[in-house]
């Protein structure tokens, strides 16, 4: 009975083994995928990296990106039915009137394209030329946790895989030393900042994916990465000799057996041994010029900043790391928003700005894609107290903005255009899927041949539903 056993678990991983296989790792992936995309074929990726800059918590497009100077007049008026049109609202506005709440900030033209910005940008502005900003994102999911889940892994329900575990199976590792995929979250703006959520791991996880694809979360305090060093007693050669030992253990078991996870360990417990000197390296920011660290802003001194994980970000960029998201937090506006917006960008701006100009004047931006997106929009009507310097706004998943930078996209436009009252999309609307393909299609990647066998279907980042490459914002 027990040999019958171990023969039934043999099959079932040796058939698991084979899907797996059958449908490519890493560049053996890659590989299979492109001659069955013309377009991938004929056309060179024009990212080789990615950074994904998540703004957790939905930032306010009317505030920062949809300049709506008509609002003005309206204040305090309630939102046409024309416009609401009777489209689903939250819990915390159903029954609450819906009265229009304008944007107190100033907005500019900046750049060549004359792409207008919020005065609470200043440093992204001073860099538009090269920066897409995109007004007709848009999103099925309505509160923070599905929709969250949703812009991570292209699916609102948990256990699917995420963009970075994607991008590592599917092109494989640029480095030896480093993760396909390094997770970075930012301290945030604490004066007054209230309704932040939590993050949780499985936005950055494997799914159904092989686990070696996950994120690998770095920490902002003690050990960069849990459990990296050596406990005490124990140095570099003694810890060398012990993984040589278990290696070997693990080998035998996976040649008895053939579980791909073994080999998944295998290769995560040597990974983990060269990060022990890589990693201290990366981190380590005494070689950079000050010149570097004023263009970051004055926050880069402080452990697990936003500004601190930019520069990082642009260190593993110089080093090869495939997909790196920075998750800053805090942009829930429920109310108070004009107390707590400025701090929000404080923390942002500069930073953010200062990762495009030192990608740029390294010659890394051409093939490092920076985008920036929060999970969805904020509604034009108010919550809380309503006055012209004190508002909050409810979730929207209707409409709203991010921005994109570097690899092969368009710099100096505004694409997408919202209604009068940002509140419904009027031209050119880009789901959350659009973004994830034309994501992929950059970095030479087809979103529909790019899939995994699982639960009975060949599941895709961009679902099962008809996703575009958005052609408009490519150079």
């Amino acid at each position: 009975m027990h040999d019958e056993l171990q023969r039934h678990d043999r099959l079932l991983a040796r058939r698991q083994f084979l899907k797996t296989s059958g449908m490519g790792l890493g560049a053996t992936a890659l590989a299979s995928l492109l001659p069955r995309n013309a377009a991938a074929a004929r056309l060179a990726p024009r990212a080789k990296r990615v950074i994904f800059l998540f703004m957790a918590g939905a930032p306010s497009q009317i505030d920062l990106f949809d300049y709506k100077p008509d609002l003005a007049e309206l204040m305090g008026q309630p939102l046409p039915e024309s416009v609401s049109t009777g489209q689903r609202v939250t819990a915390m506005t159903r029954g609450r009137q819906q009265l229009v709440a304008p944007s107190m900030f100033g907005f500019q033209r900046r750049g060549r394209g004359g792409v207008w910005w919020s005065e609470l940008l200043p440093h992204l502005g001073a860099v538009a030329d090269d920066i897409c900003v995109v007004k007709s994102l848009h999103t099925g999911a309505i509160n923070h946790d599905p929709a969250k889940t949703y812009l991570c892994t292209g699916h609102e329900i948990p256990g699917k895989a995420s963009m970075g575990a994607w991008l590592s199976y599917g092109l494989g590792s640029m480095n030896r030393d480093l993760p396909d995929f390094v997770v970075l979250t930012s301290a945030y703006w604490t004066g007054g900042t209230r309704n932040v959520q939590g993050l949780y791991s499985r936005l950055w996880g494997s799914g159904f994916l092989p686990s070696q694809h996950q994120g690998v979360a770095f920490q902002s305090n003690g050990d960069p990465v849990l459990f990296l060093s050596n406990p005490g007693g124990v140095d570099r050669g003694v810890r060398r000799r012990m993984l040589d030992a278990i290696g070997e253990v693990n080998a035998e078991h996976l040649a008895e057996i053939g579980d791909p996870e073994i080999r998944t360990t295998i290769a995560q417990q040597e990974m983990a041994f060269r990060m022990q000197a890589s990693v201290p390296e990366l981190t380590d920011l005494a070689q950079e010029p000050d010149e570097i660290l004023s263009l970051y802003g004055p926050e880069v001194h402080k452990t697990g900043s936003f500004a601190r994980n930019c520069l990082l970000a642009r260190r593993m960029i110089e080093r090869d790391v495939r997909f790196i998201q920075i998750f800053h937090r805090g942009w829930d506006h429920h109310s108070i928003l004009p107390k707590q917006l400025p701090g929000q960008c404080f923390d942002v701006d500069q930073p953010a700005a200062a990762l495009i100009v030192d990608l740029k004047r390294r010659g890394l931006l051409d093939d490092t894609l920076i985008v920036f997106a929060g999970e969805f929009g904020r509604t034009v009507y108010g919550q809380g107290k309503l006055a012209r310097n004190d508002y909050g706004r409810d979730h929207h998943p209707r409409c709203f903005a991010g921005w994109l930078a570097g690899g092969g996209i368009q710099g100096g436009i505004a694409y997408g255009e919202t209604d009068d009252f940002s509140y419904n999309i009027a031209r050119d609307p880009v789901h959350v899927r659009d973004l994830h393909a034309t994501i992929l299609h950059q970095l030479g990647i087809d979103h529909e041949a790019l899939s995994f066998p699982f639960q009975g279907l060949d599941q895709r980042l961009t679902g099962v539903e008809e996703a575009h490459v958005v052609r408009g914002i490519l150079a």
